[in-house]
């Protein structure tokens, strides 16, 4: 079974900023079952926001959380139609963010496998010219597993 499947993609949304994209993962994590509880996993991606940016560069964001309310590691895909202010490397805005959701129990092992996995894919620019002109969730998540690695 593939670690991120096409329920992982999130396309099409319409966050008006940031904190509106973190609260539609947050939430949308609660109703795949990744959590219990989507203001925890809210208030863990907040937490870590105000540590440091977790913009990249050319409109992509890997937001992560790490929370005792995240059961299972993910990765959510979420794709906004417009760009968003998200303090990045590079400055710019933001319309894709690779979001990891970690157990507080796998904050060593699991989340920096999948942290520094993750920068690796976001300087490749086949994936994510992937990312970015697909609309199709299969794609996205097959793309997203060979790149991981899992």
């Amino acid at each position: 079974m593939a670690f991120v499947n096409d329920k992982n993609v999130l396309l099409h949304q319409n966050a008006a900023n940031k904190d509106e994209a973190l609260r539609t993962i947050a939430n949308y994590a609660a109703t795949l079952g990744i959590t219990d509880d989507a203001d925890a996993v809210y208030n863990a991606f907040q937490a870590r926001e105000g540590i440091d940016k977790t913009g990249m560069v050319d409109g992509f964001a890997v937001p992560h959380c790490k929370s005792d309310a995240v059961k299972d590691a993910a990765v959510n895909i979420f794709k906004n139609e417009q760009p968003v202010e998200w303090p990045s490397l590079d400055d710019k805005p933001v319309d894709i963010a690779m979001a990891l959701l970690i157990p507080e129990g796998e904050a060593g092992t699991t989340h920096l496998r999948l942290l520094s996995k993750s920068a690796v894919l976001l300087m490749n620019a086949d994936f994510k010219a992937t990312l970015r002109g697909s609309d199709d969730a299969a794609q996205i998540a097959q793309a997203l597993n060979e790149g991981l690695g899992l």
